[in-house]
């Protein structure tokens, strides 16, 4: 079943952006100006940098939504949360009626592979798809915020105007990534590739002579080679497409767990 987009009263869509880069960062700018003609954008995002918060949201902790200048005739708020706490708190508070669509991105740096799983631009957008809200993500592969995001422009245009179109299954969210360059060779719909990080921290010692820690570490892609994984794609120029469910359930392994288990 798809979630349709398409507003039978005749409104333009409502669309929410958001991001871990905070409310300040180049990429979510040019998500806006990529998107200000296709709809009603509200723009709600962290105060400050939130890499790395997966779907985390704040617990004991007062929130504050700040407004901003309007962007490209974007309203701009800040929360001092989450890419998450931003979403619900944009519902619960900001928004008149519910978002047609949620974009998050345009972020800085790769969030291809296991990414996914830490990213906090994608745990906005499986929040969004958990609720049934047709959700987005877009990442560049730079973690330089004086990047030229030109490349991203049409990757951007192309899929979200399909998205608002036609729609999304109501179970499925997108996490694209824009490989770095000044141009992208086209859109290729593939899956996360296998890997993991190594060397994670580095070492250091303050002035005391106490350790400290830094995170660090580079991604080991373990099939570089295999044409159906998103960094195949990236690597030779073109801009992958993973669909992401938020349901992790390994359904199709519960009967080797129940044996595992003896059960019947």
């Amino acid at each position: 079943m798809k979630e349709n987009i398409n507003d039978t009263m005749g409104r333009r869509p409502l669309i929410l952006v958001t991001n871990d880069d905070g409310i300040g960062a180049p990429g979510i700018h040019d998500l806006v100006s990529a998107v200000a003609g296709m709809g009603d954008v509200v723009a709600v995002a962290p105060d400050g940098a939130c890499s790395g918060q997966s779907s985390a949201i704040s617990v004991n902790k007062v929130l504050r939504i700040t407004e901003h200048s309007d962007y490209k005739g974007a309203k701009m708020y800040s929360v001092n949360g989450t890419p998450v706490d931003c979403v619900k708190l944009a519902m619960h508070a900001l928004l008149d009626r519910r978002p047609d669509l949620i974009l998050s991105g345009i972020n800085h740096g790769s969030n291809s592979g296991n990414n996914v799983i830490y990213s906090g631009t994608m745990g906005a957008v499986l929040e969004g798809c958990m609720v049934g809200i047709p959700s987005v993500g877009f990442s560049y592969h730079s973690h330089d915020q004086q990047s030229d995001l030109t490349a991203c422009r049409e990757v951007v245009d192309r899929i979200v105007r399909t998205v608002i179109e036609s729609g999304l299954p109501s179970d499925i969210c997108l996490n694209v990534n824009i490989p770095k360059g000044d141009s992208c060779k086209g859109i290729k719909v593939a899956r996360a590739a296998r890997g993991f990080w190594t060397e994670e921290y580095a070492d250091y010692k303050d002035p005391h002579g106490k350790p400290f820690y830094w995170l660090t570490g580079h991604f080991h892609n373990e099939e570089p080679d295999n044409p159906e994984t998103d960094l195949y794609w990236s690597d030779r120029g073109y801009a992958s497409v993973v669909p992401v469910r938020p349901d992790q359930s390994a359904v199709d392994r519960i009967g080797a767990i129940e044996r595992l288990l003896g059960q019947q």
